[in-house]
């Protein structure tokens, strides 16, 4: 199993002058330790709107920056959103080369459709229509990639015959992921030979192997992939943060181990009010229904630190501890775990300290 750094780039109230500006600097420098002591990627999300949750709107730029200052982790988009207008596949195609390029190939292409009221509304997108644009996208920024000229030609968008330029160094592309929360999506995932990104917090390992299960069992199906090759890796997430004591650790993440699932379920539960103030179904965004239901009912108040830690659905506590988490994880049968090291409000000394006991005592355990 390998490991990656994972970040929203939250920003918590208030915001103080700089505030944004620091949470950059911190996490470039925290990349950087993750290069220094062994861990295998850098993973952030591309999200729009969610105030406080994540202020990581355009990571290609991230990702270059860290490209120019290291040589071995991998950098991997988690998730560039597909549907239109986010981001046309053309651009998507060009901004994913030019990043294999400047990394020597250590790019990982994943992708997804979101899954929230601020972005979808915001951007005036029919969540009924952001699973085929998904697909439609993914097949035109492989067409791309693969074809000496191109002319797209689909339901959402169509060019006129050009070469895009450049091509990625990686042949015949980037390995392509795509996330899922929902069963469903487990299974479309694996038809199409993508890797998956199981993208689901405050569960334990043993659930996490129930949804890659669904996931291996469609891959090994998969005769036609989407892309050129079929990627059968299985990555989930989750919260972490290692410490010389279980005291230490417990105290340092208490608070933003419990706000970040509780914040991420009402950002989710958010899309099914709004489709539900419209009189629509929730087709397969059923997961956000879910999430609403228990918001309303009060239960979400109710989690704390005590649950996660009892059902191992975060790393958390002494090396050693987050061995004994880390090896339910691999035995799920996750390959890649995506470690959110800053949830909300953890200390950059913290999360740097996170990283170096995580690379000196736990990766070398996995490899």
């Amino acid at each position: 199993m390998q490991f990656a750094l994972f970040y929203e780039i939250p920003v918590p109230r208030p915001w103080t002058p700089g505030a944004e500006h620091r949470a950059y600097k911190e996490t470039l420098e925290q990349a950087l330790a993750g290069e220094r002591w062994g861990w295998d990627a850098f993973w952030s999300v591309e999200h729009h709107f969610l105030e406080e949750y994540s202020h990581c709107s355009n990571p290609e730029i991230l990702y270059g920056a860290i490209a120019a200052r290291t040589s071995r982790m991998r950098l991997g988009y988690g998730v560039r959103l597909m549907p239109s207008p986010y981001n046309h596949p053309v651009r998507t195609a060009e901004s994913v080369a030019v990043l294999d390029l400047l990394s020597d190939g250590r790019v990982d292409f994943g992708t997804g459709r979101s899954s929230s009221r601020a972005e979808l509304e915001g951007f005036g997108i029919d969540p009924h229509a952001t699973r085929a644009m998904w697909q439609e996208a993914i097949g035109h920024v492989v067409e791309c990639w693969t074809n000496d000229e191109v002319a797209l030609d689909g339901p959402t968008w169509r060019t006129a015959k050009r070469r895009v330029l450049p091509k990625p160094l990686q042949d015949p592309h980037p390995p392509i992921w795509g996330a899922t929360s929902s069963d469903e999506g487990h299974r479309q995932i694996g038809a199409l030979g993508l890797g998956l990104c199981s993208f689901a917090v405050g569960i334990p390992p043993e659930s996490v192997k129930e949804k890659i299960d669904l996931y291996r069992e469609a891959i090994a199906g998969c005769a036609s992939p989407i892309g050129r090759f079929v990627n059968s890796r299985a990555a989930t997430f989750t919260m972490t943060l290692c410490a010389p004591t279980r005291a230490e650790a417990i105290e340092t993440a208490r608070e933003s181990f419990e706000w970040y699932p509780k914040a991420g379920a009402r950002i989710i539960g958010s899309l099914a009010r709004w489709m539900d103030e419209q009189g629509r179904d929730l087709g397969n965004y059923a997961y956000a229904g879910d999430m609403r239901s228990v918001d309303d009912s009060g239960a979400l108040d109710l989690m704390s630190l005590d649950d996660l830690t009892g059902a191992g659905a975060c790393v958390l506590g002494t090396p050693e501890e987050c061995v004994e988490t880390c090896e339910r994880y691999r035995a799920a049968g996750v390959d890649l775990l995506l470690c959110l090291v800053n949830p909300y409000r953890i200390p950059h000394a913290k999360v740097m300290q996170t990283i170096e006991l995580m690379g000196r005592f736990v990766i070398p355990r996995f490899r």
